[in-house]
C-alpha cells in the first residue's frame, strides 16, 4: 500500500533539500511502518513510506531502472500477467514485486502504460531523460494522491499533510474550500486547500519545465448492452470469481471485513472458496450496549450481528468480533487520530469505530477485503429506489428524507452550502453519457449511478483508506474493479432491479454461496452505536466547543440551534436526525482548531 510523496523544482538543487523532502515523507510513516527511502536529484526528490505486502524483501522504493525511478502506493493485480508480457519483449526483473512490473511497462509503453493496469494505484515517475513527472492514479479514485503547483515545479503526496509540511505551502483555506469541505460534494480534483488538488480518478498529470499538462485516460462511457438478465447475472460472478481471486494475492496475513450485508458476505463466501482448504479468515464491527438492545433507527432495520454469525457458520470462515465501547468511541485520542488521518472533518463515530476496527484486525492481518462500493455498482442504497429523491434536483443522497447534517451552521453559511452542492450536481449532470435512444426513465436511473460513481463512492474509498492506512492496514475494494463497473454501469435499470430489489445482479450472482437469511435481508449501511453514552459525550464536547469564545468555528454556528439540538432527549432511533448534524458540526470545530487554516 504505502505513502509517496516528493518535490520537483526546476530552479533549485534538491539534493540540498533533503531535511524538508525527509519530513514530507514522514508525515506518512503510518501508511508504511515497514521502510522508509528518499531519492534526490538536483531538480526532483522522491519519497516513501512503505507497508510491505508482496516480495517483503525485494519490493524497496524508490525504485530505479535506466532513467527513471518510481514511488508507487497499492497494488497492480495483473502484474503477473504484464510481467509475462515484458520478459516477452526482452525485460529481464531483479525482484518479485509489482513495483517493478510498472516501472518497466512505463519503460515498454511509455505514459499509455497505465491503461494496462487493474488494480489501485497512486504513482509518481520521475523521467531523467526528459526532465519530466508524471503523477498517475487509478481509474475509481482508491488511492489518494495530491499536488500542489509552484513556480518552478510541484508538491506532492498521497496526503495533504505531506504537501503542507514543506515551508513553501501554507494551509490556506477560501470560502469555496470551506463549502467544499462542508457539502461532501466530492468536486474531481478539488483539494480544499487553496493551490491544492486532487489528481482526478483516472488521470494523469505530467510535470515538465513548461508547466502542469492533466490527461484523462479513462471515463466512464455509454455502451449498448445486449445481454439478457440471465447472461448478465452470469457475467457478473465470472467478473466476481477472476476479480477475487486476483485480490487475493498477497505475501502477509489477509482477511475480509465482514457486516453481514450482501456485499460483503458474498466477498467472504468467494474468498472462501477461493482459497481452497484454507479458510477465509473475516472480522465485524460491533458496539457495547446498556439500554437493552438494538433498536430499528432511520435507516437500519436490523442489527448485523446475527447475520454476520449466519454467514461465519455457513461458509466456516475463521471470524472474530471487534465490540467497541462509549470509551473507545468517544476518547479524544481516537478522535485526534482520525482527525490527522484525514485531513478533513472526521464522520463521528463511523470514523472512530472504523479506525478501530482496523486497529484491531492489524494485529493478526495486514491486507483486508471490503465490500465499499457494491451499493454505488449495483444500486443498493434506498435512494436508488424512492421516487421522491430520484426525481430531486439535488444529489439523492442529500434528499430531504437524509438530511445533510448542517441544519446547526450559521444561516448565511448553511444557504451558501446548499447552493454549492446545487451548483456542484448540475455541473456533474452535464458530464452523464447517454445513449441515444434511451427512455427517460433509462436516463435518469443511468444520471444516478453516475453520480454515486464519481462523487459519493469516492468520498467513501478517502475514508476508508485514511481509517485502515493510519494503522498500516492494507484495505482492497474487489467491487471497484473498472471491467465490474463498466459492464453494471451500462446495464439497463430493469436489469438492475429485475426481482423488484436493490442490487438484484448481485444477488443473483452470489446466492448460491450465502445463507438463505442474507440474501433476504434489506440493506443495512455501515453501523452506528446506539449507546446513548456515546452521543452524550459528543454533545457535552460540542456545548464546550459553543462557549469558547475563542474557538474558531464559533462565528459559523447558529448558536440557538445549537443549543435546541444539545437540549433534545437522547433517542436510539433519531441518530440521522439529531446526532449526524451535532457530530459534523464538532468534527467541523475539531479541523479549524486543528488546522487554522488563514483566509484565502
Amino acid at each position: 500500500m504505502c505513502g509517496i510523496t516528493g518535490w520537483v523544482d526546476y530552479e533549485r538543487d534538491l539534493t540540498a533539500e533533503r531535511a524538508t523532502a525527509l519530513a514530507m515523507t514522514r508525515t506518512m510513516a503510518l501508511r508504511g511502518p515497514d521502510d522508509e527511502g528518499l531519492w534526490t536529484s538536483p531538480h526532483a526528490a522522491l519519497g516513501h513510506r512503505r507497508l510491505a505486502v508482496i516480495d517483503i524483501e525485494g519490493g524497496v522504493q524508490p525504485m530505479t531502472e535506466g532513467p527513471a525511478t518510481l514511488v508507487y502506493s497499492g497494488e497492480t493485480y495483473n502484474f503477473h500477467e504484464l510481467r509475462r508480457d515484458l520478459e516477452g519483449r526482452g525485460h529481464r526483473f531483479r525482484t518479485r514485486s509489482d513495483t517493478e512490473v510498472v516501472l518497466h511497462a512505463y519503460l515498454e509503453w511509455g505514459a499509455g502504460f497505465v491503461d494496462r493496469l487493474n488494480g489501485m494505484y497512486a504513482f509518481a515517475l520521475w523521467d531523467a531523460r526528459r526532465e519530466e513527472l508524471i503523477l498517475g492514479r487509478d481509474r475509481m479514485g482508491i488511492k489518494p494522491l495530491f499536488y500542489a503547483p509552484t513556480k518552478n515545479g510541484v508538491l506532492f503526496g498521497s496526503e495533504p499533510k505531506a504537501i503542507l509540511a514543506n515551508p513553501d505551502f501554507s494551509a490556506r483555506v477560501s470560502e469555496e474550500g470551506l463549502l467544499e469541505v462542508l457539502t461532501n460534494a466530492k468536486t474531481p480534483g478539488h483539494g480544499v486547500f487553496t493551490g491544492m488538488h486532487e489528481v482526478i480518478p483516472g488521470h494523469t498529470v505530467t510535470v515538465s519545465r513548461s508547466g502542469l499538462t492533466d490527461h484523462r485516460y479513462w471515463e466512464l462511457t455509454a455502451r449498448e448492452h445486449t445481454d439478457d438478465v440471465p447472461a448478465t447475472v452470469r457475467h457478473v460472478r465470472e467478473l466476481l470469481d477472476d476479480i477475487v481471486e486476483r485480490q487475493l494475492i498477497s505475501d502477509v496475513p489477509l482477511c475480509t471485513l465482514l457486516s453481514g450485508g450482501l456485499d460483503s458476505s458474498a466477498l467472504t463466501a468467494l474468498a472462501d472458496r477461493a482459497l481452497g482448504r484454507d479458510h477465509v479468515r473475516s472480522f465485524a464491527v460491533d458496539f457495547v450496549d446498556e439500554t437493552g438492545g438494538f433498536v430499528p433507527d432511520d435507516l437500519r432495520e436490523t442489527a448485523d450481528g446475527p447475520y454476520v454469525h449466519d454467514v461465519a457458520e455457513h461458509v466456516a470462515c475463521d471470524h472474530s468480533d471487534v465490540v467497541l465501547g462509549n470509551d473507545q468511541l468517544a476518547s479524544p485520542e481516537a478522535m485526534r487520530t482520525v482527525l490527522r488521518a484525514r485531513d478533513l472533518p472526521a464522520m463521528g463515530d463511523m470514523d472512530s469505530s472504523l479506525y478501530l476496527l482496523f486497529a484491531e484486525i492489524r494485529k493478526q492481518s495486514t491486507v483486508a477485503l471490503s465490500g465499499e462500493s457494491a451499493d454505488e455498482v449495483f444500486g443498493g442504497y434506498r435512494w436508488f429506489h424512492d421516487p421522491g429523491a430520484v426525481a430531486a434536483d439535488a444529489f439523492p443522497w442529500t434528499s430531504a428524507a437524509l438530511g445533510q447534517g448542517l441544519d446547526l451552521l450559521a444561516p448565511d453559511l448553511r444557504a451558501k452550502a446548499g447552493a454549492y452542492q446545487r451548483d456542484r450536481y448540475h455541473e456533474a449532470l452535464t458530464e452523464v453519457p447517454h445513449l441515444p435512444d434511451a427512455s427517460p426513465r433509462e436516463r435518469r436511473m443511468r444520471e444516478i449511478c453516475y453520480l454515486h460513481l464519481t462523487r459519493m463512492v469516492r468520498l467513501l474509498l478517502d475514508r476508508k483508506d485514511r481509517m485502515s492506512m493510519a494503522v498500516g492496514l492494507e484495505v482492497r475494494v474487489p467491487f471497484c474493479d473498472h471491467r465490474l463497473v463498466e459492464y453494471v454501469f451500462n446495464t439497463p435499470w430493469s436489469h438492475k432491479t429485475y426481482d423488484g430489489r436493490e442490487k438484484s445482479l448481485l444477488r443473483g450472482a452470489v446466492a448460491d454461496v450465502l445463507p438463505d437469511s442474507v440474501v433476504r435481508r434489506r440493506k443495512s449501511p455501515y453501523p452506528a452505536t446506539q449507546n446513548p453514552g456515546y452521543e452524550q459525550a459528543v454533545r457535552d464536547r460540542l456545548r464546550a466547543v459553543a462557549a469558547d469564545p475563542s474557538a474558531p468555528v464559533r462565528d459559523h454556528l447558529d448558536q440557538d440551534a445549537v443549543k435546541a439540538a444539545l437540549d433534545r432527549p437522547l433517542g436510539k432511533a433519531s441518530i440521522q436526525r439529531d446526532r449526524v448534524p451535532i457530530e459534523r458540526a464538532l468534527a467541523f470545530a475539531d479541523w479549524l482548531a486543528e488546522y487554522r487554516p488563514a483566509a484565502a
